[in-house]
């Protein structure tokens, strides 16, 4: 084949990717638009009580889970301390929202381990299970270019209605299923404070929550990788 060929070939199914690509988001947008405001209820082990004392109705969710042939106390101890900023498409997901967004560059110097960088950024526990389950959460406004995540006190976090904000809650959480073995879990849940809040949240939501889906998958592997890692030298 010659390389004119060679180059028309590679062109045509570079094209047929894109748009295949083009279709593929714009279906999961519409369908994240549509099913907006009725998420999947847990049942089970994998209901969370801790996160329904703050947020017992919420408009979106988003589960992960993996099992790790490590103690449940380790396990939530890697994940807190876990550095994502290494992975390359998590930093690749940030440049795009902002570069989609508008937003300006973060070069604050901000502490390793996730825990510690998302309370520099403002998020604020508001329950912790030792070596079981932490529980963080924060008000914003996810659509602005660069969000300001505004931590409270449990109380008012719970209580919080101020309009034109989104509550956001996540946990980190270990569920032990046998001695040297757990299964490692993140939730995340928003719900708007009022009807405008909701309807800026739906659309950012269906238009960019595949990239924030995609950090809680790539963590994953990351949190065991960490702990496994933890649990040999241990061992050792």
């Amino acid at each position: 084949m010659k390389s004119k060929q060679l180059a028309r070939f590679a062109t045509k199914w570079s094209a047929v990717g894109i748009s295949l690509a083009a279709f593929s988001y714009a279906t999961y947008a519409a369908t994240t638009f549509l099913r907006y405001g009725r998420p999947r209820r847990s049942k089970g082990s994998k209901a969370d009580p801790v996160l329904d004392i703050f947020m017992p109705n919420y408009e979106v969710v988003d589960r992960h889970s993996v099992r790790i042939a490590v103690p449940a106390e380790v396990v939530l101890t890697a994940a807190a301390e876990v550095d994502i900023e290494k992975c390359p498409l998590i930093r690749a997901i940030f440049k795009s929202r902002e570069l989609i967004l508008g937003g300006k560059p973060d070069n604050t110097i901000r502490p390793c381990g996730l825990l510690a960088e998302m309370q520099s950024l403002g998020w604020r526990v508001l329950a912790e299970i030792p070596g079981r389950e932490i529980v963080v959460g924060a008000v914003t406004q996810p659509w602005e270019p660069n969000p300001v995540f505004r931590g409270l006190a449990p109380d008012e976090f719970t209580n919080f209605k101020d309009p034109g904000y989104v509550k956001i809650i996540w946990t980190l959480r270990a569920d032990a299923v046998a001695s040297n073995e757990s299964i490692f879990r993140t939730e995340t849940r928003a719900v708007g404070t009022d009807g405008e809040a909701r309807k800026k949240f739906r659309r950012y939501w269906s238009l960019l929550s595949p990239g924030i889906v995609a950090i809680r998958s790539v963590m994953l592997p990351a949190v065991k990788a960490e702990a496994e890692r933890r649990w040999g030298a241990n061992a050792a």
